[in-house]
């Protein structure tokens, strides 16, 4: 199963469609299950120039209890964002810490002549 698509303002685009099945394949890949996954695409706000309509897009991702909003212009800047969040890890990686100037001192006096 892939993820739940809806939307008020007409559908997602083509390229989007098109792109889609990578990126359940990614979130298969983590470990995630892309058929848990709803998108809800809604416009961002009213028009102010009623001719143009509205220039940007909420889009909406629901997942188990957790949602999150994000606002974009289009559907493949928000599959971009989206693509970079299955994909970032969990937990920041763990640095490596250098030893501060006073333990390296220390070290150093301790070392045999």
């Amino acid at each position: 199963m892939s993820i739940i698509l809806q939307s008020t303002v007409g559908g997602f685009e083509a390229q989007f469609m098109r792109k889609l099945p990578r990126v359940e394949q990614a979130m298969r890949e983590h470990g995630l299950e892309p058929s848990e996954f709803v998108i809800s695409k809604d416009y961002a706000s009213t028009a102010t120039i009623p001719i143009m309509g509205p220039f940007f897009f909420n889009y909406s991702v629901f997942f188990g209890e957790e949602t999150f909003t994000v606002t974009e212009p289009n559907d493949m800047v928000f599959l971009d964002y989206f693509f970079k969040r299955v994909l970032a890890a969990d937990d920041p990686p763990e640095v490596p810490r250098r030893p501060g100037l006073m333990r390296r001192f220390f070290g150093w006096m301790a070392e045999a002549v």
